[in-house]
């Protein structure tokens, strides 16, 4: 899993990587214009809650 607040390179690079082929095991993107304490609720209630199916090949938006 990739942590980032990259909007603009990485949902791109991410899903070029799907198309290829090859692996991806998922991105959480966080706006940057998010609250820290929000971000971290919100990153680690999807990091305990979803399986790994569920984030493999997937760009995952924060806020959700």
């Amino acid at each position: 899993m990739l942590l980032t607040h990259d909007r603009k390179t990485m949902p791109s690079f991410a899903y070029e990587r799907v198309a290829a082929g090859l692996p991806m095991p998922g991105v959480f993107l966080v706006s940057d214009a998010m609250p820290i304490g929000q971000a971290i609720e919100q990153v680690l209630m999807a990091a305990q809650c979803l399986t790994e199916d569920e984030t493999k090949n997937v760009v995952w938006y924060f806020p959700m």
